[in-house]
């Protein structure tokens, strides 16, 4: 991320209302310079509609949009320097690659040879040279994708946003884009604020993420923060799987606490952001913290459970167990072995949490 100062794009207060609708809810966010933000979020939860906002396609009924700490909230898009690319790339498909690239320019009636450099630089930014007499229709999805791109930053915006722009790809092109995204933007120091409903997308391309939900902004912070150190049900929950467990405080020893499960469990869990007056918590833990063995370790938070049901994920098992309180569980085991799986559906087994791994979500006194 680029480490300029300052905030290149400020929103304060926003709502818009579609009828009894209210699709953004009083939605404040500040993105820095050469930042990549993520909105992130499920089907209607206003990620969308925040970008429209932001790029003069809506007005909001109340609040202010600022790029560059001037009050851009009732310009029009093309007073805004601010490009978009869309999910269905949004191509002339009477124009080959060079003419869909340089549209922008000719309609700013820059100089014909200033054009012609900005196109070469772009084609080659975005690597389609050779490319450069094809139509949309002989181009495949990844080089569309590409022009598309090249097209958006050819007239040096400010600000680029990106709506579900690698939603129409297969997914191992899709992963290689997000890549070759993160590193045009990079490359470039340009502000990216992309929409995408995709967690493993947002993690792999984004500085910060902003999680949506039903209008608001759920959780902010660093991809590390938000996987991590969820702060709701809901971010624990969308981005990425997570184990969820209501429990009591019954004990407190030093840097520790002792957290009774609903069934009678108890785990250690660690005090240093557990308010003192808490009596009860929402713990969240993630599958992949969750230790599996076949033999019984002498350590805390350990405890038996039998293997419900096992899914094959290449690398990795997914497995869905059920402890010997009740409890169901999902963990996530290595296949370390080419020719045999570690575990079985039916296998008796050993689960062990560390107590660094047991995030508090919620606490109430």
């Amino acid at each position: 991320m680029n480490e300029t100062n300052g905030t290149m794009v400020e929103i304060r207060g926003v709502t818009k209302r579609f009828g009894s609708c209210t699709a953004v809810d009083d939605v404040s966010l500040a993105i820095r310079p050469g930042e990549f933000i993520t909105l992130l979020g499920p089907s209607g939860c206003g990620k969308t509609t925040l970008l429209r906002l932001l790029a003069g396609f809506e007005t909001p009924d109340t609040g202010e949009i600022f790029f560059d700490h001037n009050d851009v909230t009732h310009l029009p898009p093309y007073r805004r320097n601010v490009n978009q690319v869309f999910q269905s790339y949004a191509l002339f498909p009477h124009l080959n690659v060079r003419d869909n690239i340089g549209f922008g320019l000719r309609m700013q009636r820059r100089p014909g040879p200033e054009t012609e450099e900005r196109i070469r630089e772009a084609i080659q930014i975005v690597s389609l040279i050779g490319l450069e007499d094809r139509f949309p229709d002989q181009l495949s999805g990844g080089q569309r994708q590409r022009v598309a791109l090249a097209r958006a930053i050819i007239c040096r915006p400010k600000v680029l946003l990106l709506d579900e722009p690698l939603s129409a790809l297969d997914a191992k092109l899709r992963r290689a884009m997000q890549l070759e995204l993160k590193r045009l933007q990079r490359m470039l120091g340009l502000t990216f604020v992309f929409v995408t409903h995709d967690q493993e997308e947002a993690l792999t391309m984004s500085d910060r993420i902003a999680l949506m939900n039903r209008g608001r902004i759920e959780q902010l912070g660093e991809t590390y923060e938000l996987y991590h150190k969820p702060r709701t049900a809901f971010a624990a929950d969308f981005l990425g799987q997570a184990n969820l467990f209501q429990a009591d405080i019954v004990g407190r020893n030093g840097t520790t606490a002792t957290a009774r499960l609903r069934d009678g469990l108890e785990l250690t869990i660690s005090s240093a952001e557990l308010p003192s007056e808490a009596r009860s918590v929402l713990l969240s833990v993630r599958p992949g913290k969750v230790f599996i063995s076949k033999r019984k370790v002498a350590a805390a938070n350990v405890f038996g459970a039998r293997i419900k049901e096992e899914i094959f994920q290449g690398a990795m098992d997914q497995l869905l167990l059920v402890t010997d309180m009740g409890i169901p569980l999902h963990a996530l085991a290595a296949n370390e072995s080419a020719m045999e799986k570690a575990f079985h559906e039916g296998d008796r087994v050993y689960c062990g949490l560390h107590l660094d791994d047991i995030v508090v979500v919620q606490a109430e006194s």
